[in-house]
């Protein structure tokens, strides 16, 4: 049995650029399908977000009666551990869902960018989904440059912003970020699966590549 670590958003709400308060959270399918996923296959998880406030799942994801029973029954989002008092070398893989809610907090996130250096650098399993990559923004290497500069990875597309009606009042745009830092995105079809595994880094674009995303860390943790 391993032991995971979801780190989820602190926020339930996205500032846009017009100062306007956007409703979000974090995206129920993507936190729910990996942790049945994950849970199934016999490991236990364990949940952290800044300052340890019970995470709020944005509404908008909540309109599946599937998602939305499953997450009711899952204690362990209730019960998040203080996101700066955790060491990743207690954990034996680390996962990241999205929603819009990463954007606000996790991207700025200092306590949130050291863990994930430090994932990443373990060589042990890293899976982060949808807009949850806006976390890796915040991670730095000791010479001030991404970790995850190099790496194949995906997440919430442009193409996909657009579509859901919010790039044009989005202060900065997912891939836009990712690409910058260095990294190699790859970019699947809107709203279809997709996922991309690099070394330990297993990264999905959208809501529907979340199981592609725990069956990543699930093959790694095998491996």
């Amino acid at each position: 049995m391993a032991d995971i670590l979801f780190v989820l958003t602190g926020t339930d709400v996205w500032t846009l650029n017009d100062g306007t308060k956007h409703p979000t959270g974090f995206w129920a399918e993507e936190a729910v399908v990996p942790y049945q996923a994950l849970t199934a296959a016999g490991h236990r998880v364990t949940v952290a977000t800044p300052g340890g406030v019970v995470p709020v799942a944005d509404r908008a994801s909540l309109t599946d009666p599937a998602i939305a029973a499953a997450l009711e029954e899952i204690a362990e989002f209730r019960q998040p551990l203080v996101l700066a008092e955790v060491d990743p070398a207690d954990y034996d893989a680390v996962f990241y869902p999205g929603g819009h809610g990463p954007m606000e907090d996790l991207a700025v996130d200092a306590d949130s960018g050291r863990l994930l250096t430090k994932a990443l650098a373990s060589g042990r399993p890293l899976g982060v989904v949808c807009h949850g990559p806006a976390a890796l923004l915040a991670a730095r290497t000791e010479d001030g440059g991404s970790p995850f500069a190099g790496y194949r990875l995906t997440g919430f597309t442009n193409a996909e912003e657009t579509q859901a009606g919010l790039a044009d009042r989005a202060p900065w745009l997912l891939q836009d970020r990712l690409v910058a830092l260095g990294a190699d995105f790859q970019e699947g079809e809107p709203w279809a699966p997709h996922s991309v595994v690099d070394r330990n880094l297993v990264t999905g674009q959208n809501p529907a590549s979340s199981a592609l995303v725990a069956t990543g860390l699930l093959e790694l943790l095998k491996a």
